[in-house]
């Protein structure tokens, strides 16, 4: 069997399988990771620096826009491309490629490594420093990342035999992966220009990063103001300017033209319109105008947006949930896949590692809220075994649509702390990062599965590389945080928006202090953004084909949280990558997410690198 072309499983609709059925014809017809290397020294190591990598890019990205990008397909590239030149340019030590199961396992650490340990640090993390006004201690923060990812990779496991291998849940985004390392393997012309694109936007990122924040030899400005005034004061003043950054306009191209366009007006409401009339009635001071005082004032309605919206599209995906729950005994009852004679048990992780990763990072958690966080452990078991249930929802959403609800799960949470630990943010905050850190981690990593599955990897390997990818990212990602978010004030400053931050200490602080100390216009906006986040979804429902036309209530509420300039460049991606689909179709698949992707990771490690020099003086 090639290793480039494995067939792909059949699907219930082509015939009716049991479980049973569906699993051996699997195993006969696509596995092959008996067959060639999968697990291997040098997957590993790569996968692992890359994912060190990865993990500084989505810690730069997630700061500056609050969203966590996906890393398994870049890696995939990344891989790729590094190995053929490891291979050309030292023949003697690199004498073979890697196999298609060696880079789908190197990705299954990157991703671990990039993703499973950053996500919380720009949401939970970040908004633990801005509600108290300081850092966790680095110890503390360590073993916390480190069991969040330790307990959101074991909860995956039981879910991965009923939802990839039984029901065939779609995983669109590790079907995507599965394809692009095919593509790369298939040693055609395509594989070329996508590692070549990718390699050529990562420089141009980087280079772009060195001049505007290095400086040196000379200095790009960081912005460009546009001309013009709105009541008297000039556009820069109301964040109205072009940033000279690539990545928003890269995040745009991956976001897509309906929350691109949404951000804009968002952004245009909320800091040509709503803020300049904010101003008239005092509700802001123009010695407190720019990002920092302007969001003081919108975050509480663009957080309403994006909350009440999160929580009714929960609501809508009540057959999801019943599925989820109802599925639960499934996944559990040995005799409900196959029984005892099962020839791919020696393949599966066995539900001993499940027990045994769940009870690790569950205890792990539950001791760090109780000795740091003041968290009764009470509440800390019902913070992790919320964090199992929910992970399952939202796995199976992300196996159906490919968009992964992990804000909704914290929301949840934090209402549900509302009212178990009233008044008590730091519980507020900490058990929701137990819940979405495990459900984001799970659903990441149950789509690197799918690639395995698709592509005959065996399972048992795949979850180690992914275990291992943990160490990696926590080596890295947690001194660059320190690094580069010093104190309290960095955050919220044009620099690092941490949207996603923000809107977290805001819903701490609601449910934890009440908002009557709020200027009425605030509350105001609350009550509006609110109705605003359940108005459009109830629109996009009744009015399906007029979907397109109705504004994301997610793209309008992170238009509130951060700059006017970042959501400007975000739609600018989105309208290039648009053109691109309809004009030049093929074009736009082979390049838009190779050259999206490069420009996020050479400009945000560039950016990285760039501030580290800096803190150590070497830069000036």
């Amino acid at each position: 069997m090639s290793d480039s072309q494995p067939h792909d499983p059949p699907s219930a609709a082509e015939k009716p399988l049991t479980p049973e059925e569906k699993e051996l014809h699997w195993y006969r017809t696509v596995y092959q990771g008996d067959s060639m290397p999968q697990l291997t020294v040098r997957a590993v190591i790569m996968g692992a620096f890359l994912g060190m990598f990865m993990s500084l890019s989505n810690l730069y990205v997630g700061l500056k826009t609050g969203w966590g990008l996906g890393v398994a397909i870049t890696a995939c590239i990344l891989s790729y491309s590094i190995y053929r030149t490891l291979m050309a340019v030292f023949p003697k030590f690199f004498r073979t490629e890697m196999s298609i199961l060696e880079n789908n396992c190197m990705q299954s650490t990157a991703s671990s490594a990039g993703y499973s340990t950053g996500g919380t640090m720009v949401s939970g993390v970040s908004a633990y420093l801005l509600v108290t006004g300081h850092h966790m201690a680095w110890p503390i923060l360590t073993v916390w990342i480190f069991f969040l990812a330790v307990l959101g990779v074991s909860i995956a496991i039981p879910m991965k035999r009923q939802m990839i291998n039984v029901e065939q849940l779609k995983f669109p985004s590790g079907t995507a992966a599965a394809e692009t390392l095919r593509s790369l393997h298939s040693k055609g012309g395509e594989a070329v220009r996508k590692a070549r694109s990718l390699g050529l936007a990562g420089l141009g990122g980087a280079i772009l990063a060195w001049f505007r924040d290095g400086g040196k030899p000379f200095a790009i400005p960081a912005s460009i103001p546009f001309p013009g005034r709105i009541g008297g004061i000039p556009l820069d003043q109301w964040t109205i300017n072009f940033d000279m950054s690539a990545v928003m306009v890269a995040a745009g191209a991956i976001i897509g033209w309906k929350t691109g366009w949404s951000m804009l007006l968002g952004a245009f409401v909320n800091y040509a319109v709503l803020a300049p009339r904010m101003l008239d009635v005092g509700a802001l001071t123009s010695d407190h105008l720019g990002f920092r005082g302007i969001v003081a004032w919108s975050t509480w309605t663009g957080a309403s947006i994006m909350v009440t919206s999160a929580l009714l599209a929960f609501a809508f995906q009540w057959k999801t949930v019943h599925r989820a729950l109802r599925g639960i005994a499934a996944i559990f009852r040995k005799d409900s896949l196959v029984g005892k004679d099962d020839p791919i048990e020696r393949i599966e992780v066995p539900a001993s590692w499940f027990l045994t990763g769940s009870i690790l990072g569950g205890l792990g958690c539950i001791a760090i809220l109780y000795w740091a966080f003041g968290t009764s452990i009470l509440m800390g078991v019902v913070a992790v075994v919320m964090a199992f249930l929910l992970a399952i929802v939202c796995c199976r959403a992300t196996g159906e649509t490919d968009i992964t609800p992990v804000g909704a799960m914290g929301k949840i949470t934090q209402l549900l702390f509302g009212v178990l630990a009233p008044s008590n943010m730091t519980t507020n905050l900490m058990t929701a990062s137990v819940t979405a850190g495990g459900a984001d981690s799970s659903a990441d990593l149950l789509t690197d599965l799918k690639s395995g599955y698709l592509l005959g990897a065996n399972p048992r390997k795949q979850f180690i590389a992914q275990f291992l990818g943990i160490f990696a990212g926590v080596l890295v990602v947690i001194p660059a945080f320190y690094l580069l978010i010093p104190d309290a004030a960095s955050l919220g400053t044009d620099r690092w928006p941490a949207p996603a931050a923000q809107v977290w200490a805001a819903v701490a602080r609601l449910l934890g202090g009440g908002f009557m100390a709020l200027h009425p216009t605030a509350r105001l906006g609350l009550l509006i953004g609110g109705l605003i986040g359940i108005i459009l979804p109830l629109l996009e429902r009744a009015f399906p084909k007029a979907k397109s036309f109705i504004p994301s209530p997610m793209g309008l509420g992170l238009a509130m949280v951060i700059p006017f300039y970042n959501s400007l460049s975000m739609f600018i991606g989105a309208g290039i990558a648009t053109i691109l689909e309809k004009k030049k179709p093929v074009m736009a698949e082979i390049y838009i997410i190779p050259v999206a992707s490069g420009l996020i990771a050479g400009e945000s490690i560039m950016g990285i690198a760039v501030a580290l020099l800096s803190a150590g003086g070497i830069l000036g």
